[in-house]
């Protein structure tokens, strides 16, 4: 047996039968609905017409249901009910009993300095929303996106791809850091040729060994030895704290570092760009009240850090 096509049922007619068979009156089925009398005994005859079926005969004061009437109707007020369900749930979030489970494309670095804040009041506020944290490729990140497999993704993302949206969360820069002790620290002033002359330690995810420090030291003809590269952000602090080896490091990583008397923050010899982290999103789920919710609450902390 084929499916029936929708197209041409008009799906109030669910509607007033499920009315119909409450009240068991077109008068009274008429005034919820806001309807005339006539509209509504028209309605009853669509009814009749799509369930070739009488329905509701009248007996008495009372429109009693008919057999067919008694049997379609849990699964008609089931299928409201669902109906109902889906869209008020796609209208109101409530952060407070919400149950909802949000992945967040996000490097190491944004998940440090993001994710403790964020995890922090949604203890408060939305106890029941979880997250899971993936790596990625920003070349794919707008088909992970569009086919949902993450519902946002945090970075630097200077051409952002189609179809996707955008908001800054916060500003970023880098700062040299050697470890505690390091003699780099006893000189007056740390020139751009004693920088480069010095071991370094360079975070890349390209599996090569430039990055843009290695682009602003090519301007004053200068080339650094780049000693150890890697993909893990978060082992730099203790890497460089037991080592001769300096690194230019974006500054909310490494300053709780420098608190512990592990590490110490200079003042990079070139000029280096700032930079903005922001919260990269679809724009199919633009309007999604849990979307909208989570990004605000991002924007707020983002504010605080």
């Amino acid at each position: 047996m084929g499916l029936i096509d929708l197209s041409g049922v008009d799906l109030n007619l669910l509607v007033a039968f499920e009315v119909l068979f409450e009240e068991r009156s077109v008068t009274v089925a008429a005034q919820r609905l806001y309807l005339g009398q006539p509209a509504m005994s028209a309605t009853l005859g669509r009814l009749r017409t799509l369930f070739e079926d009488e329905l509701f005969i009248r007996i008495g004061r009372e429109m009693q249901p008919t057999a067919k009437a008694l049997e379609i109707a849990p699964s008609i007020s089931a299928a409201l009910k669902q109906i109902r369900q889906m869209l008020e749930s796609s209208q109101n979030f409530d952060p407070a009993t919400a149950k909802n489970t949000f992945t967040i494309g996000s490097s190491d670095y944004t998940s440090y300095v993001i994710m403790p804040k964020l995890l922090e009041v949604c203890r408060q506020i939305a106890p029941g929303i979880d997250f899971r944290l993936i790596g990625f490729d920003k070349s794919c990140v707008g088909e992970l996106l569009e086919q949902r497999e993450i519902d946002f993704a945090l970075g630097l993302f200077q051409e952002p791809p189609r179809q996707t949206m955008q908001i800054p969360l916060f500003t970023e820069n880098f700062v040299g850091v050697c470890r505690r002790g390091h003699p780099i620290m006893s000189q007056e002033t740390i020139t751009p040729e004693t920088f480069a002359n010095l071991p370094h330690a360079l975070f890349t995810l390209r599996r090569d060994d430039v990055g843009e420090i290695d682009k602003v030291l090519a301007e004053y003809n200068l080339q650094r030895r780049v000693m150890l590269t890697t993909p893990h952000i978060l082992i730099l602090p203790a890497i460089i704290s037991s080592s001769d080896l300096v690194s230019a490091i974006p500054s909310r990583l490494v300053k709780p570092f420098a608190c512990q008397d592990t590490l110490e923050i200079f003042e990079l010899p070139v000029k280096t760009d700032s930079w903005m982290i922001s919260v990269l999103w679809s724009k199919l789920t633009n309007q999604e009240q849990s979307s909208i919710w989570l990004r605000q609450i991002l924007k707020s902390i983002c504010e605080e850090i």
